[in-house]
């Protein structure tokens, strides 16, 4: 494993995240000072608790990266590949830095807004992971953004994460939500794409 490197002072504030399980297990990543707000430890560990059986070797995107946890986290435990999506330059920058501190080849970092981006360049996913800020965007839109961008692998895994008083999305049809939970002021949820989407004419 690459040896660790001290980030650069005022690149971040003294917050950090844990890696939780996998092979990056117990390695902190600073949480950005940009209003980041990291999925916590506690749903991390419950959401890989769900995805266990899909995470192995899966091509994964972390739509609305901040300081990359999901996604790293995912790579920890054995996923192929991963792009995380940042429209925070300052952002996206310190994801490549830890990335890098890493030795994650197999990851990219796009500065871009998740709402415009063009997914279907980017080859097909196996699980997304949707958390915005809360209360900046429309998880309806976003969820049927994703199923019409082609960039949805069949069987694909889409976890939702919204503020608690939200209720859950409507998802596009095909899409099951098979996982939900609450843990403070967070609502989170696990859909699964269990429907072929074909072209029809």
């Amino acid at each position: 494993m690459p040896a660790k490197r001290k980030f650069k002072p005022g690149t971040h504030n003294r917050s950090t995240v844990r890696i939780i399980g996998g092979r990056f297990r117990g390695r902190r990543i600073p949480v950005p000072q940009a209003g980041v707000r990291p999925t916590s430890d506690r749903i991390r560990e419950t959401l890989f608790n769900w995805l266990m059986p899909w995470v192995a070797s899966a091509r994964c995107l972390d739509m609305f990266a901040g300081t990359g946890a999901l996604g790293m986290e995912a790579l920890s435990r054995g996923a192929a590949t991963a792009v995380f999506v940042d429209r925070d330059r300052r952002v996206a920058e310190q994801l490549r830095e830890i990335l890098a501190d890493l030795g994650c080849q197999d990851a990219k970092v796009l500065v871009a807004d998740a709402e415009r981006l063009v997914y279907s360049a980017l080859g097909t996913f196996d699980i997304v992971f949707l958390d915005p800020p809360f209360g900046a965007t429309d998880l309806t839109v976003l969820c049927t953004l994703l199923e019409s961008s082609g960039a949805l692998a069949e069987g694909a895994h889409i976890y939702i994460e919204m503020n608690r008083r939200q209720p859950l999305p409507d998802v596009p049809a095909g899409w099951t939500v098979i996982r939900e939970q609450t843990a403070g002021q967070v609502r989170f949820a696990l859909a699964e794409r269990n429907c072929k989407v074909t072209n029809e004419v």
